[in-house]
């Protein structure tokens, strides 16, 4: 019990930080709405897509550290103050599942956000990195072969938790919670992605590359 109110704490953090929308105000910092141009997200990507890189990767990497940060703190907290090593896995967990919720259902934008590729990254990044090694190396290769990046973050969210498995089964030791965090990032990703899924059947998905008017 006496857990309990860091733990929802940390939670209400995680969701507070991974809601802020930083694709939105980079750009309102432009005079755009990034909701109303290229594919409507509010993620890195389409940022990147309308706006360009030297405004779309400071985003991507602060999706990232919005991810990473309250899994970060939730485990150190929690271990500094003695919790058992299940519990401190659960925290850094939970804290960085509310932020990838927050970036999906930011209260900012009445509840739309992004995808949460970039924000599960840094969540994944705190609590099981090699995994998330593969995923980044499956998503490289995707996009090289097929131009697609909603392609290669389906490919990756199917690689991650695949990835963990096969590390605990080489190394004996099996962590359901962090298994089960990586199969829902996952599921939630692939969920996220269900109109680009449209697209992709109707063939009118953006590729990589493909010549996009301009919001500046």
């Amino acid at each position: 019990m006496e857990w309990l109110l860091p733990f929802v704490l940390c939670c209400l953090a995680g969701y507070v930080c991974g809601a802020t929308p930083f694709g939105y105000f980079a750009g309102r910092l432009r005079g755009v709405d990034i909701r109303e141009h290229g594919s409507g997200n509010i993620g890195a990507t389409n940022v990147i897509r309308v706006l360009g890189k030297g405004i779309g990767i400071p985003v991507f990497i602060l999706d990232v550290i919005k991810g990473w940060l309250p899994a970060w703190l939730a485990g150190g907290w929690f271990a500094a103050h003695g919790a058992s090593a299940e519990l401190t896995t659960g925290a850094a967990i939970a804290s960085g599942v509310a932020a990838v919720l927050g970036h999906n259902y930011t209260f900012w934008l009445a509840g739309k956000g992004g995808k949460g590729i970039a924000t599960s990254c840094g969540a994944l990044l705190g609590t099981a990195p090699l995994a998330l090694g593969v995923g980044v190396l499956v998503w490289i290769i995707t996009v090289k072969l097929t131009r697609y990046v909603s392609v290669a973050s389906i490919a990756a969210a199917f690689a991650i938790p695949s990835a963990m498995a096969v590390i605990m089964a080489r190394s004996g030791q099996w962590n359901a919670i962090l298994l089960g965090f990586g199969i829902a990032l996952g599921a939630l990703a692939i969920w996220r992605h269900k109109a680009n899924i449209q697209r992709l059947m109707a063939g009118t998905e953006n590729k990589v590359g493909a010549k996009k008017p301009s919001a500046s």
